[in-house]
């Protein structure tokens, strides 16, 4: 992603203005943001940011931890980049999305391609499978998309979702340690023809990062919110614990270097337990307020 300085003025005089009033629809809210945000230039903007090198890369992570002929779960699976590069190495692949635009492209990507990855429309907070896959993963920053009572429902359906011993890794640029001690107000990023603008308001008394963003192309200005709920890479691992998930690695870097304060990335590797493995003395979670 291209990233240039503007000038002081440059947010006030040419996105504020345009964005005057707001295309958001009114329905929208803090618990539903994701339900119909992914299509139109958010989509394109997302596939001209994503690189195949940084596809690669994060696969390579992947193939690592899980090995090149396992039964994965993408959720959510996005346009299917990562499934799609993990089923050319060997690994059966199931991925599903909540946006139907994603999912018709993965599909077609697959079809063409003839890779035999199974996509699925679907609702990540409603995960039916049982006991079925040997991993799972959870890419860019979708982790935090939701409230902490979903993030719990979430967390259970991969758990139930993961036979014993299956793994969960995590990756996401939202934790509080990550995403905190760089935090501005204002940025702004050229990717090609698209022009994106945010504005971010971090809501302490809810640990939910607010996003109102501007996109410009082609002279057309559109405007979007969204809301990342943000958790401590304890929380995370608490989480994970009351599903009956172990924590065995958190990562700051692909190559598998330790997370520490101030890294951009967190990537975090759980671990289903065996039906007779105990659980952590200290497992249970203070729960926030919903």
């Amino acid at each position: 992603m291209k990233k240039t300085p503007a000038p002081s003025n440059w947010f006030e005089a040419n996105v504020r203005r345009k964005s005057e009033p707001s295309s958001m629809k009114t329905t929208t809210t803090r618990s539903n943001w994701f339900e119909d945000f992914f299509h139109g230039v958010v989509n394109d903007l997302w596939r001209k940011c994503m690189s195949p090198e940084q596809t690669r890369a994060e696969a390579d992570f992947l193939e690592q931890t899980f090995g090149s002929r396992s039964r994965l779960l993408d959720v959510p699976c996005g346009n299917g980049r990562h499934s799609l590069e993990l089923a050319r190495r060997g690994c059966r692949m199931t991925g599903l999305d909540i946006s139907t635009d994603f999912i018709a492209e993965a599909k077609a990507q697959a079809k063409s391609s003839s890779l035999p990855v199974e996509f699925v429309a679907g609702d990540m907070r409603r995960l039916a499978w049982q006991s079925e896959f040997d991993g799972a993963f959870c890419m860019g920053n979708s982790f935090g998309y939701l409230e902490y009572p979903d993030m719990v429902t979430f967390v259970r359906g991969v758990a139930g979702a993961l036979k014993p011993g299956g793994q969960f890794v995590i990756q996401t640029g939202s934790a509080a340690e990550s995403l905190l001690p760089a935090l501005k107000e204002r940025e702004w990023f050229q990717v090609d023809d698209i022009l994106l603008a945010v504005a971010h308001r971090y809501l302490a008394e809810r640990s939910c990062l607010e996003t109102e963003a501007t996109f410009v192309r082609n002279g057309k200005t559109e405007v979007r919110k969204w809301w990342h709920w943000v958790y401590t890479t304890a929380e995370v691992q608490r989480l994970l614990e009351q599903a009956g998930l172990k924590t065995r690695g958190c990562y700051g870097s692909h190559d598998g270097q330790p997370f520490k304060l101030g890294d951009p990335l967190l990537l975090l590797v759980g671990q289903k337990r065996e039906p007779d493995e105990p659980r952590r003395a200290n497992s249970k979670a203070r729960a926030r307020p919903s």
